[in-house]
């Protein structure tokens, strides 16, 4: 599994890149794209011709015209088949956009959704401006502008994403449990592998338990703990599946304090033993 930082061609050192899935293979000769990797930044695609597919945390997907895939940092992924598509892909890192609602919503969401015959059009207009607008800051520095390029990305997300809602605008009613849960969020991301209680994370933001609740249930639909259970089940099953490490040693590096303990949160989630649930993997592997 490749670990992928962001690094942006040279003079187009923003902190978003606009490319495509034909520059992509014209790059990428080794077809490196087809073996798993993980980015530590945000990948969004939009197929406008062609199909193909992808993998994402060990879910596959059919991409057609229309597919919008969303790859956030920390996602083991393949482009198992791009060879026949067409369309942009924007690479941006982790806060650039203008508001940090705009990176948690539909957070739970799958990787990969399909746009409406009405709002493909309207998605690859505001791609092609986002573009517009990045090369001109490559070939005129003079013209760059973070703030521009950032809110056009958000135009971008705000017609892709999937469902009709939007984010609610800072101040009104429902904002605020947004934005408790992109800190617990943010709080989940740095420390699951040492925090396993909910109230580890209220004491640490300021919160009470009852409170991160709520806007975990606001944002995502389910509960603080179960966020968090299954944020600490996804690595699991990404060190078992990606990683030559025992079982013993994923429990050790996921902060649980024995294996046994591991294997019963394990079985717990998923209904088998770490070493079950990987041998069912190998068949199709």
């Amino acid at each position: 599994m490749r670990q992928l930082r962001y690094l942006p061609a040279v003079g187009a050192s923003y902190s978003v890149e606009v490319l495509s899935f034909a520059a992509l293979r014209e790059t990428d000769t080794e077809r490196r794209r087809t073996r798993l990797q993980r980015p530590d930044f945000h990948v969004l695609a939009l197929v406008t011709k062609g199909s193909g597919a992808h993998e994402a945390d060990f879910q596959p997907y059919r991409l057609h015209e229309g597919s919008v895939v969303w790859i956030r940092p920390g996602v083991v992924h393949r482009w198992s088949d791009v060879d026949r598509l067409d369309g942009p892909l924007i690479l941006f890192q982790p806060c650039f956009l203008p508001d940090p609602g705009l990176e948690t919503m539909d957070v739970t969401a799958p990787a990969c959704w399909r746009l409406s015959s009405q709002t493909l059009p309207l998605a690859v207009l505001a791609a092609e401006h986002l573009d517009r607008e990045h090369r001109a800051a490559v070939q005129s520095p003079r013209l760059a502008s973070s703030a521009l390029l950032s809110h056009l990305l958000a135009a971008l997300v705000l017609r892709v994403r999937p469902g009709t809602s939007t984010p609610p605008a800072r101040g009104a009613t429902g904002s605020g449990q947004l934005e408790i849960f992109h800190a617990y969020r943010t709080a989940v991301e740095e420390h699951f592998t040492r925090w396993h209680r909910v109230a580890d994370y209220a004491q640490a933001l300021g919160y009470d338990v009852r409170t991160l609740t709520r806007a975990t249930r606001t944002a995502t639909g389910t509960g603080a703990k179960a966020f968090l259970d299954q944020r600490i089940l996804l690595e699991a099953k990404r060190l078992l599946a990606h990683t030559d490490l025992r079982v013993g040693s994923c429990a050790h590096r996921l902060g649980f304090r024995d294996t046994g303990n591991f294997t019963t949160f394990f079985r717990r989630q998923t209904g088998l033993a770490p070493t079950s649930w990987t041998a069912t993997l190998r068949p199709g592997r």
